[in-house]
């Protein structure tokens, strides 16, 4: 076993501290710690340089994402490589106010797929008996694996990225744009290019109020929060304040007070609807 350099060893502990508002040190017997410090120090990205993403390069990291876990090996998860640029600016124009997507050199899409498993069950003569909510969560969360596994190889191989949940904000138009049948559905829009800028690590609510052990805890949540408001706003202060129209500016514009004004105020509350069109009965 290699000890971690003590870059590496620098850097998690330099990105955790940023993160949490707590260094975590890398144990000095750990393996895999540039990989670690990758982890640690991801960012988002928006701007990208000119550089193609190489077709080999773009099929490897498919690869990477789709050996992911999958809840039973039902292998739910669908990726959807959106190469047709009028496709982009349809599903960008209904994003406006996420232009970024239109000059990602890839965009993609990954999506939950129960559908082959009905087909499977048509084609072998069974009975597909599990139509309830479960259902769906497997189908979702198999392709949020999916998502999250295709950052951390996109990343490894030099590669940022910006996840788009926003294209569920007109699922029906996504849908429509991609061919999407029956029990097929998006998740995420995923942007991929050569940054053209370092990303910065955002701060995360502390782990003490995140990580539980044995029982879920809230002790000390509301103080903890106002603790971390303080620590994030000292970082990288909040540059304007949501929803201006509907409320008077607050003296202090931190995370809880963003995230309060965010979900004030409905958000793809068709979402539902759309689903159950999707032939899942969510009961």
């Amino acid at each position: 076993m290699t000890n971690p350099s003590p870059t590496d060893a620098q850097r998690i502990e330099k990105a955790t501290q940023t993160r949490f508002g707590e260094a975590t040190p890398a144990p000095a017997d750990v393996a895999g710690a540039d990989e670690l410090r990758r982890m640690v120090e991801h960012s988002s990205h928006r701007k990208w340089t000119g550089q193609p993403i190489e077709p080999a390069l773009l099929r490897l990291l498919f690869a990477c994402a789709l050996s992911a876990p999958s809840k039973s090996d039902l292998q739910q998860a669908d990726i959807i490589h959106v190469a047709d640029r009028a496709k982009i600016k349809a599903i960008a124009d209904t994003i406006p106010d996420m232009q970024w997507i239109n000059n990602a050199p890839v965009f993609l899409v990954f999506c939950g797929n129960n559908r082959r498993i009905r087909q499977i069950g048509e084609w072998r003569g069974k009975p597909f008996v599990n139509e309830h909510l479960d259902h769906f969560m497997n189908a979702a969360v198999d392709a949020g694996i999916v998502l999250a596994t295709f950052i951390h190889a996109a990343e490894a191989a030099g590669l940022g990225t910006v996840p788009i949940s926003a294209v569920r904000n007109h699922p029906r138009v996504t849908s429509d744009i991609l061919g999407l049948p029956d029990a097929v559905f998006p998740v995420a829009g995923l942007c991929v290019g050569y940054p053209l800028e370092r990303g910065y690590v955002t701060a995360r609510l502390p782990l003490d109020v995140t990580v539980h052990t044995d029982r879920f805890n809230e002790d000390g949540l509301r103080e903890k929060i106002d603790a971390y408001d303080q620590r994030r706003h000292a970082l990288f202060p909040l540059r304007k304040q949501r929803h201006a129209q509907l409320y008077p500016d607050a003296p202090f514009n931190g995370w809880s007070e963003d995230k309060a004004r965010h979900y004030s105020v409905p958000e793809r509350a068709d979402f539902g609807a759309f689903i159950r069109e999707k032939k899942f009965s969510l009961k």
